[in-house]
């Protein structure tokens, strides 16, 4: 950038002409960033004739001129000591970096830098002031949309066609921090973004971000979900694409989903939870007999209420994700278990519906064939035993001995003892005559050993299943060698 000075007897000295060479560039970063953060950026790299990023840790290159830049910007202020030739300045919840060109004096490109990081923290500021009235918006419309107004929903977006949704929920030590964080990385509108719509918003304690879509979306928020769920220990469920109409029942499974997410999986999907690799090695014909015949009695509401009370593990924690009272739950499930006649709290039970929900069937109920007259034996199949010809093949028991083989005998009994009594220790511990803490040692073997997370109800299933498929004779709490009482002796 070239500079004209005055010339002749009416010649400012040096003084003012560093005065009016401030403010000259003080006057042209003030008009850009009245336009737009992207402006002031812009007018930033071309003061400091080089390149200019407003990088943020969550979303990566918020603004980037030229848009080459923004890797690099980026790179610099996750790693500045790699950067020793840029200029950083913290800017309203992100980092500006410059990359002036040679030429340029330190003291210019400082005072480029300090300007426009001023003026992005008025500019956040402002938006911040703004922020607060868009963010009940967003809740309001999230509950909108949970209560099934979806054409109020996609009315005040103003995106049409928007068909799907994909749910996230989310919940953490510090949420509020997590979604003025997530607020500005996603920087949603309600005008939509690339043919999608985010709301995002606190809802019950939690927060919960919906994507408004045509059918897929681009990864773009799973994305950015990830990251603040990683710098803000967040756990999530997600549920989706799911058309508008289901979104409550997306809001359900992305509850039950998250209640299998760990530091090591923050984010779960809820097609990932209960048995699919099993379900899809069974075979197809007697298994789905098997699975229509059993889920006859139920309605898709008694399917879905069963597989989430399946997916949490307990009642209250299916009444969070469902929206009710913990006694609805429970009286709904009572009517459940009497249409199956079986107990819903034993652990073979359990792990025998989560593998028929998991079927390729859609069980709608009974067949027209099927009168009253028949017995109920022939018009039901029962839930405490599997049909031959669906567990004890070549298949099943491949992947039974992958995920439990590797046990040694006395976990394995401890695990399936922990199990049969609903994964409580005492009462595992007393039927063992162990104590109780040689017991917990013994299972947080088997979860490191297995890779597991035995706090998850629908892989205690899955152990369950696979421990029912390689069992053995010796596998008894009887059986169990001991040494001095309860002193245990390896095997």
């Amino acid at each position: 950038m070239s500079t004209t000075h005055p010339t002749g007897p009416d010649a400012a000295g040096p003084g003012d002409s560093s005065r009016t060479v401030r403010e000259a560039m003080a006057d042209r970063l003030l008009r850009a960033a009245t336009r737009s953060g992207a402006q002031l950026v812009s007018e930033a790299a071309v003061l400091v004739q080089g390149a200019a990023v407003l990088a943020d840790p969550i979303a990566g290159a918020v603004y980037s001129t030229p848009a080459t830049a923004a890797a690099d910007g980026v790179h610099a202020a996750a790693h500045p000591q790699d950067h020793p030739h840029h200029v950083q300045r913290p800017a309203a919840g992100a980092v500006l970096v410059l990359h002036p060109a040679p030429t340029m004096t330190a003291e210019h490109v400082r005072l480029v830098a300090t300007t426009t990081a001023a003026l992005l923290e008025v500019r956040g500021q402002r938006a911040a002031e703004l922020r607060a009235e868009q963010m009940r918006l967003h809740s309001t419309l999230l509950r909108l949309l949970l209560a099934g107004h979806t054409t109020s929903v996609t009315d005040t977006v103003r995106a049409g066609g928007l068909t799907h949704v994909t749910l996230y929920r989310l919940t953490g030590p510090d949420i509020p921090t997590a979604h003025q964080v997530l607020w500005r990385a996603v920087r949603p509108s309600l005008a939509g973004h690339g043919g999608a719509c985010a709301l995002i918003g606190e809802v019950d304690g939690e927060l919960l971000v919906a994507e408004l879509h045509h059918g897929s979306d681009d990864g773009r928020v799973l994305r950015l979900v990830s990251r603040v769920s990683e710098r803000h220990n967040l756990l999530a469920g997600l549920a989706g694409p799911l058309p508008l109409a289901e979104t409550p029942t997306a809001h359900a499974d992305a509850a039950a989903a998250r209640h299998s997410a760990t530091p090591a999986h923050r984010i779960v999907p809820a097609d990932a939870v209960g048995t699919p690799q099993l379900a899809r090695l069974l075979p197809p014909g007697p298994y789905t007999a098997w699975a229509r015949s059993v889920l006859s009695p139920l309605t898709p509401d008694h399917r879905h209420l069963l597989l989430v009370r399946l997916r949490t593990g307990s009642a209250p924690r299916a009444a969070t994700a469902l929206g009710l009272s913990p006694g609805t739950v429970r009286t709904r499930l009572r009517g459940v278990a009497a249409l199956l006649d079986a107990d819903l709290e034993d652990i073979t039970v359990q792990a025998h519906l989560l593998l028929a929900l998991r079927a390729p069937t859609r069980g709608d109920g009974q067949g027209e064939g099927e009168g009253e007259g028949r017995p109920k034996s022939d018009r039901q199949a029962r839930l405490e035993k599997l049909p031959s010809g669906i567990l004890d093949t070549d298949a099943a028991r491949t992947w039974a001995v992958g995920l439990v083989g590797g046990l040694e005998p006395h976990l394995r009994i401890a695990l399936a003892c922990w199990l049969r009594h609903h994964a409580r220790t005492a009462p595992a511990a007393t039927e063992l005559h162990v104590h109780r803490t040689t017991l917990t040692t013994w299972l947080t073997r088997c979860a490191e050993r297995l890779g597991q997370n035995l706090a998850d109800a629908a892989v205690r299933a899955e152990l369950h299943l696979a421990l029912e498929a390689t069992a053995k004779d010796g596998d008894d709490p009887r059986a169990l060698p001991r040494r001095g009482g309860r002193t245990y002796r390896r095997l």
